[in-house]
C-alpha cells in the first residue's frame, strides 16, 4: 500500500478569548501556517495540490469558502485550491485523514491539512445563535431527531457531566487533572519544548509565540474556586478546555513527492480511524474508536509511546485512559487544551503538531491522537515518528 508522510507540522501559539490574537483576521491566522509550511520545507507553493482546512463556526469572517480565503491571504498562488470541512472539534484531524487518503490513493501528491479558528472574532455557536435571534428556522434538531433521541438539543456540557458520572469522577479528580495540564504546559513552555512547532504571528509589530492560556500560578484551590457550570455538577470552566484563537497545519506528501521535491519526512501515517456512537453522551466515542484503531493497526496500547487526547473536558481523557489501559505519564505530556486552549477547527492539526514534535524530541516511535466530536463521532490517528 502507498504511504503518506508528514514533512512538517506547525501551529500558532494560542490566544485567549479577546487576547493578543483577537485583532487578527482568521484568514490571516490560517495564512501564517500555510506560509510557514512553505518556508520551512522549501517546497514550491505551486506544487501544492490542495488545502483541506478545518473550521467549526463557519460564519462571519470564517464564512464564504473560508479555506480558499486563507489561501488568498497566504503566499500560495491562486492556482492552489482549498476546501473547508466541519467535523466539529475533529475537523482538522479529519483534514489529515482526507489529505493522507488523497496521497495514498495516488490522486494527489502534496496536500496541506490545516485548521483555523478565531473564537474571539467568530464566537462559538454564533452560526446558530444569530439565526435564533432573527427567528430564522427551528435550529439543527428537527422534530424527527428530537423524537428519535428523546432530547430537545444535543449538549456537550451535559455529555461531559454524563461521562463523569458514568466513569465515577468527582470534581476533585477533574480539578487535579486540570492542574496537571497547566503544570505540564508551563514546564514545556519554560523548557522550550514548543519552540520548534510554533510559528510567530505579528501583533502590533511583536511576534506572538507564547500560549496565553497557561496559568503558571494555578493551584488546586484556585481551580476548585471556579463556579460549576451546572448546580450539583462537576464540570467548571477550569476543568474544561479554554476558548482559544489559533491555527495549525501539516504538510502531507507521497513517497514520489519526497523524491521529486527533496523533502525529508518527520512522520508516517500508520492508521486512520473514524467511528460514531451515542450522540447524547456524545463525548465518549474516543474510547471505542481507539479500540478499533489499535485492532486495525495491530498495535497494543503499550506499544504507543505518547498519546494526545483532546482535553475538551477533563473526564474525556480520564475515561479514555481508564478504558484503554493507558499510562497517564504518556498522556498529553506537554499539557492539553485545559491549559493551552482548544481552537475548535484548528485543534486536530494542533494536537498532531505537538504529538510529532514531542515524539521526535524524546526519540520515541509511535503516537496516537484522538478527540471527541459533536454528534458522537471520534477520529483516531496513529503516526510513526521518523
Amino acid at each position: 500500500m502507498a504511504e503518506a508522510y508528514i514533512v512538517d507540522a506547525v501551529r500558532t501559539a494560542g490566544g485567549r478569548r479577546n487576547g493578543r490574537l483577537a485583532g487578527v483576521h482568521p484568514a490571516d491566522l490560517g495564512a501564517a501556517v500555510l506560509d510557514a509550511l512553505v518556508d520551512r520545507t522549501g517546497i514550491d507553493p505551486a506544487a501544492i495540490d490542495d488545502v483541506i482546512l478545518g473550521c467549526v463556526t463557519q460564519a462571519g469572517e470564517q464564512s464564504f469558502a473560508f479555506g480558499r480565503n486563507v489561501v488568498f491571504a497566504s503566499k500560495l498562488p491562486d492556482s492552489v485550491p482549498a476546501v473547508t470541512i466541519d467535523r466539529q472539534c475533529g475537523s482538522s484531524q479529519q483534514a489529515i485523514h482526507f489529505a493522507a487518503q488523497a496521497v495514498m490513493s495516488g490522486t494527489q501528491d502534496v496536500v496541506i491539512a490545516a485548521g483555523a479558528e478565531s473564537m474571539s472574532r467568530v464566537p462559538m455557536f454564533s452560526n446558530l445563535s444569530l439565526h435564533q435571534k432573527e427567528g430564522i428556522g427551528i435550529g439543527p434538531v428537527s422534530e424527527s431527531i428530537a423524537a428519535r433521541f428523546g432530547i430537545a438539543e444535543f449538549s456537550q456540557f451535559k455529555g461531559a457531566e454524563m461521562i463523569a458520572r458514568k466513569h465515577g469522577f468527582d470534581r476533585v479528580a477533574l480539578d487535579r487533572f486540570a492542574l496537571e495540564s497547566h503544570r505540564r504546559a508551563a514546564a514545556a513552555t519554560e523548557a522550550g519544548a514548543f519552540d520548534a512547532e510554533i510559528v510567530p504571528v505579528l501583533v502590533d509589530g511583536e511576534p506572538h509565540v507564547r500560549d496565553e492560556g497557561i496559568r503558571y500560578d494555578a493551584t488546586l484551590e484556585s481551580i476548585g474556586a471556579v463556579k460549576l457550570l451546572a448546580e450539583g455538577g462537576v464540570i467548571s470552566a477550569a476543568n474544561a478546555s479554554q476558548i482559544c484563537d489559533g491555527a495549525s497545519g501539516v504538510l502531507v506528501v507521497s513517497e514520489r513527492a519526497l523524491k521529486e521535491h527533496g523533502l525529508t519526512p518527520i512522520a508516517r501515517i500508520v492508521d486512520m480511524t473514524v467511528t460514531a456512537g451515542d450522540p447524547v453522551i456524545m463525548l465518549e466515542e474516543p474510547l471505542f474508536a481507539t479500540d478499533k484503531a489499535l485492532k486495525k493497526s495491530g498495535l497494543s496500547i503499550d506499544a504507543i509511546d505518547l498519546y494526545e487526547v483532546n482535553e475538551a473536558f477533563a473526564p474525556v481523557p480520564l475515561a479514555w485512559a481508564g478504558h484503554v489501559g493507558a499510562d497517564p505519564a504518556r498522556l498529553n505530556v506537554n499539557g492539553g487544551a485545559i491549559a493551552l486552549g482548544h481552537p475548535l477547527g484548528a485543534s486536530g492539526t494542533k494536537l498532531m503538531t505537538t504529538l510529532i514534535h514531542a515524539l521526535r524530541a524524546r526519540g520515541k516511535r509511535y503516537g496516537l491522537q484522538t478527540m471527541c466530536e459533536g454528534g458522537g463521532i471520534a477520529n483516531v490517528t496513529i503516526v510513526e515518528a521518523l
